[in-house]
């Protein structure tokens, strides 16, 4: 009997017959398995390194038998088959879903655009994420990394047709009260309410905005990361430093730059007070 499916067989039907047995009698046959086994491990781990010595291609040609790789491998002498890798097309695009409901929940997506061998991958980041000031942050720490990850054999990843323009209306306020009026001073909350631990959260004319108090001095910022442009309010603050709850950004609440990525700061707005009340302008 030499086929190896007839004698997996022969082991498992034994082995059925064993696991019928009381616990005593099992110990018994298992502990003899168990010497055995421990046996031909020996005596194969021997063999090999006589023949490395002697014979690698005597090794490599007795390794092709099926008999003779299923007893190894049990014995974990010879590492397993690695399965095959998908096509490197299809790689990329299981990196492209892992990163796209990110960039979707803020309105963006990253499609394929070419690939160009042996290194190279185009892509296209559409949406908010096209024209983000953080776009390259969102290329390099997410969608490239992503790729990387899944194709090592990819080391350039480049975004085509990416023209960041700053869209200066979606980063400022524009007065509920008239469109005709450019800026103007809001009152947003009393300085007893601005905390110098922490941060408040104000919604004003649609958008959110974070105020910080370092005694008497009041900073308001756009209330979102620079990277994918997450809600900040729920950041931990720690020696006037805010850490973006979604990504781990950090900012300095006292001048508004990214100490993560010191290329790209929190959008500020300016802030005044006024009989214990505190203004921020509204700029169109």
């Amino acid at each position: 009997m030499t086929n190896l499916e007839e004698l997996v067989q022969e082991i498992n039907r034994f082995e059925a017959i064993i696991s019928e047995w009381d616990e005593s009698q099992r110990c018994v046959a298992v502990g003899l398995k168990r010497a055995i086994e421990a046996l031909h491990k020996a005596a194969l781990t021997n063999l090999i390194k006589s023949l490395k010595q002697e014979s690698m291609p005597g090794l490599r040609h007795a390794v092709t038998d099926e008999v003779v790789y299923a007893v190894l491998l049990y014995h974990e002498l010879v590492k397993p088959p690695k399965p095959p890798k998908p096509p490197l097309a299809q790689r990329i695009q299981t990196a492209l879903e892992e990163v796209r409901p990110g960039l979707k929940s803020h309105n963006g997506d990253v499609e394929l655009v070419a690939i160009k061998p042996p290194d190279t991958v185009e892509v296209k980041l559409i949406g908010t994420c096209s024209n983000c000031l953080a776009s390259t942050l969102t290329l390099s720490q997410g969608v490239e990394q992503a790729i990387k990850n899944h194709c090592p054999e990819i080391t350039r990843v480049v975004a085509v047709n990416n023209n960041p323009v700053v869209n200066n209306a979606s980063f400022g306020l524009i007065s509920p009260f008239s469109s005709k009026i450019t800026s103007t001073w809001i009152k947003v909350a009393t300085i007893e309410q601005v905390p110098e631990f922490s941060v408040l959260a104000v919604q004003l004319a649609g958008n959110s905005l974070i105020l910080h108090r370092q005694g008497i001095i009041v900073k308001c910022y756009r209330n979102a990361c620079t990277h994918l442009g997450s809600a900040l309010d729920k950041g931990k603050v720690e020696n006037g430093i805010i850490t973006c709850p979604s990504h781990g950004f950090q900012y300095n609440l006292e001048t508004g730059e990214c100490l993560t990525a010191p290329d790209v700061s929190l959008q500020s707005y300016p802030v005044k007070i006024k009989n214990d009340k505190v203004f921020v302008k509204l700029q169109k």
